[in-house]
């Protein structure tokens, strides 16, 4: 899909996604020292927003102008500061490292994958982490993108993290809107200091 596409299914309803930020990265954001946090595919800011409650001083990154629309409006609804920027992360390149590099839900084909999360890696500062959330190819179809293709695993997540140290990639299951029970691959990796 691109940025037309994603515009006009964000347009179908005034919150595509919950308002809350995603409960695996609650889960493990919520152990870290606050500090800079690039939000990579925010979409309408959720967890962008959430972080920034948290005191974090977030960057989110989306190619749907109406997604970015929407998330600027949940900040100013409340109350916190985030930077969002209308930009394909194809393309976007930051000022600055981040303590945190965030990922969540970010499915590409090869090539724009690899090349996505070895720009993603670059972008993390000494000490800093990468946070990846995805849809797990082992319940494709059941949530998320249907071809598998674009859907993540533990060990490629793993593989994809290059240089960076992993803490932990894993299958978590997540229950779905409809009851079912979907694996989502959660990653965390580091950068030494």
């Amino acid at each position: 899909m691109d940025a037309r596409d994603w515009d006009q299914k964000y347009a179908e309803k005034p919150l595509l996604w919950s308002a809350e930020p995603n409960r695996f990265v609650a889960d493990e954001v919520s152990k870290l020292e606050p500090g800079t946090a690039l939000d990579l595919a925010c979409g309408e800011g959720r967890n962008a927003v959430w972080m920034a409650e948290q005191g974090w001083e977030v960057t989110g990154v989306d190619f749907s102008g109406v997604a970015i629309n929407r998330a600027r409006g949940m900040a100013v609804q409340r109350g916190v500061e985030v930077r969002f920027v209308d930009a394909d992360l194809r393309q976007w390149e930051p000022r600055h490292p981040f303590d945190l590099v965030l990922i969540a839900y970010l499915h590409l084909p090869e090539p724009d994958r690899s090349r996505m999360m070895e720009k993603a890696t670059s972008w993390v500062a000494p000490g800093g982490h990468l946070l990846l959330v995805g849809h797990d190819v082992a319940t494709a179809g059941v949530s998320g993108p249907p071809d598998p293709e674009v859907l993540w695993d533990p060990e490629t997540a793993a593989r994809l993290a290059g240089d960076l140290e992993v803490l932990f990639a894993e299958s978590r299951p997540r229950e779905t809107d409809t009851g079912e029970t979907a694996l989502d691959t959660v990653m965390l990796a580091r950068r030494p200091r």
